[in-house]
């Protein structure tokens, strides 16, 4: 065996990182599969799950056209409003809408000025986005609040510990009431009541629903899931705006869990009764420039004799999916597998923990840069004595060189000979020849992990580290076609494969001087490999987050140091320099004396390097 077993290890790295995210898609359930999968309301079951067709949330309002900006579209309808330490907006007392959030922590650019990022936006605006709750009936007869009903608020704010009440008669003696209330962070408590004053019974099914118009431009591909989502009797789903194309549909029946619609970084979320069974629909309605993605939930219908009041409660998360938020509302309220609102991904038991870890060792610097550099040097400790062994056996094979040489000059292309020349020589110095393969694989994983905290967590976003790097999820922003900073230009996205910033550089310079301590392959072809891999990994690295290419950067550093001492230690040349003399040497006699151009020639090597 030869060094081809590095060179293949090296070369499925490069197409790991390249096409990760095409290898391991979204896990996603045939259409066809999950409409088998999907249950039906048994018959005779109308007061558990409603199979009239009246018995839906009622429909949405139509999308104003031509769109008016975000604060006009506001001015339209009454609302009350709501400012807490997370977020600012209004609910709209046109339909009882909650399509007010923004998010009074982040903001769309790097400018503290600019504006706050929205998640949810009204009708009018240039994307509605909103949630929405109402009852449907059986029975037809009985008027119902829809998408237009103009609701009475008992207060014109809304606040921690403050709810506001919403109520609506529909003039057949029944009282239709919402009451919201909101905490610190990003949750409304829904409780849907109606009280009914006529002198018969009524039977009513609560709903809630979350529509968006349009479909937003994906930011993670593959990389991470954007789009409508739930857990269902346990079990994660996942969906692509494309899966609803042409009026499809989604229909669902869940005890517990949760059903939304995500961005990368925020969602809107609704979280049914946990301990009721619900039927949850996801769809696609309208027609361009209004189509239309819907999820929702129908509850058990509420039997409401005269003169009783029936409620309903249920919830919504709109805003920024926070690690440590989504999972204490995972603990507190028993929201079914919450935490996966956030894509951890196929190895969430090693990215989560490594999430942890990174975000307490920012809590002590208060940098995630240098945390991210701690970090990277904890790895290293914990993979060292795999590390020493892997970089004692390079070093092995560095005295070696010398040896190849002469095997390769003697049996020139006589390549079977070689190999078993070669593989006798390996075992009688007792080296492995794949040895050098350990420091890469060990870190391809931690690369996994830390690229998917970079780019999934929220915590990560807009965080600067030192220097230029504002944003460690970001791209380096200084970059060769900018004349790193000095020109201020939009570089086309034709050239942005040539737009490669410093970081990625420093990066690429690692990886060349820790490439000139390990063994050159014998092989000419395998050599010109092994030289433009440097240059590969720069381009290649070049569009990844700045924190990432940091930590790749750092961590070539420390196994350079890390590998220079090894090398002392036992004695192997350093630099690939150090095999030249022995390899433009004269080519050793046809039949030398048997051992002698064995260790005596390698040592001999050694010194002339």
């Amino acid at each position: 065996m030869d060094q081809k077993n590095f060179i293949v290890a090296i070369v499925l790295s490069v197409l790991i990182i390249v096409g990760w995210q095409y290898a391991f898609p979204p896990k996603h359930t045939p259409p066809q599969q999950q409409t088998t999968q999907q249950s039906t309301p048994s018959a005779g079951s109308s007061t558990t799950s409603p199979s009239a067709p009246t018995a839906a949330p009622g429909s949405a309002p139509a999308a104003a056209e031509p769109f008016v900006p975000r604060e006009q579209a506001l001015e339209k309808n009454p609302r009350v409003a709501f400012n807490t330490p997370e977020l600012i907006g209004s609910i709209s007392l046109r339909g009882g809408r909650v399509d007010d959030v923004q998010l009074a922590k982040q903001r769309e650019t790097l400018d503290p000025n600019s504006p706050p990022v929205p998640v949810l936006s009204p009708i009018g605006s240039e994307h509605p986005y909103y949630a929405e709750f109402g009852w449907s009936a059986s029975d037809s007869s009985i008027k119902l609040p829809g998408p237009d009903t103009l609701w009475t608020a008992d207060k014109t704010t809304l606040a921690p510990g403050a709810p506001v009440r919403l109520t609506w008669d529909n003039g057949q003696n029944l009282v239709f009431a919402i009451t919201y209330s909101i905490d610190d962070h990003f949750l409304f408590n829904v409780k849907q009541s109606v009280e009914n004053k006529s002198d018969k019974p009524v039977t009513l099914f609560p709903w809630g629903l979350v529509v968006r118009y349009g479909q937003p431009p994906p930011e993670g591909t593959y990389v991470l899931h954007e789009g409508p989502y739930g857990v269902f009797n346990g079990s994660l789903k996942e969906f692509s705006y494309k899966d609803f194309k042409g009026d499809k549909q989604e229909k669902i029946s869940t005890t517990g869990g949760w059903v939304g619609i995500t961005d990368k970084y925020w969602m809107a979320t609704l979280i049914p009764d946990q301990k009721v069974k619900v039927d949850v629909t996801l769809k696609e309605t309208g027609t361009e420039p209004n189509i239309k993605y819907q999820v929702d939930y129908v509850a058990p219908g509420l039997s409401v004799a005269p003169g009783a009041t029936g409620d309903s409660d249920s919830h919504l998360f709109a805003g920024a999916k926070i690690v440590r938020v989504v999972d204490a509302y995972r603990d507190k309220y028993g929201f079914e597998r919450f935490d996966l609102t956030i894509d951890w991904g196929w190895f969430w038991f090693f990215t989560k923990p490594l999430f942890w870890l990174l975000e307490w060792l920012y809590r002590q610097f208060g940098n995630f840069g240098l945390a991210i550099l701690t970090l990277t040097v904890i790895v290293k400790a914990a993979f060292f004595p795999l590390a020493n062994k892997s970089y004692a056996a390079m070093s092995k094979m560095k005295r070696l060189q010398p040896e190849m040489e002469k095997l390769k000059q003697r049996y020139g292309e006589d390549k079977q000979r070689m190999n078993q020349e070669l593989m006798q020589l390996y075992r009688r110095e007792k080296v492995n020849p794949a040895a050098g393969c350990l420091p890469i694989v060990v870190q391809i994983p931690v690369f996994f992990a830390l690229y998917k905290v970079l780019y999934t967590t929220i915590e990560m976003r807009h965080q600067p580290f030192f220097g230029w790097i504002h944003d460690l999820s970001a791209p380096d922003p200084l970059t060769i076609l900018t004349g790193f900073g000095l020109f201020h230009w939009q570089v086309p996205a034709a050239l942005h494969f040539f737009n490669i910033g410093l970081w990625p550089i420093i990066m690429g310079v690692t990886m060349y001087l820790q490439q000139q301590l390990n063994p050159a392959p014998t092989d000419p072809m395998q050599q010109r490999v092994f030289q433009f891999l440097p240059i590969i990994f720069t381009f290649m690295m070049a569009p990844f987050q700045a924190g990432l290419v940091i930590y790749w950067a750092w961590s070539n550093t420390l196994s350079i140091t890390q590998q220079y001492f090894i090398m002392r230690r036992h004695g192997a040349p350093i630099g690939r320099k150090a095999a030249t003399p022995v390899t433009a040497a004269p080519t050793p006699a046809p039949s030398p004396p048997r051992g002698g151009s064995g260790k005596k020639g390698g040592k001999n090597a050694s010194k002339k390097g």
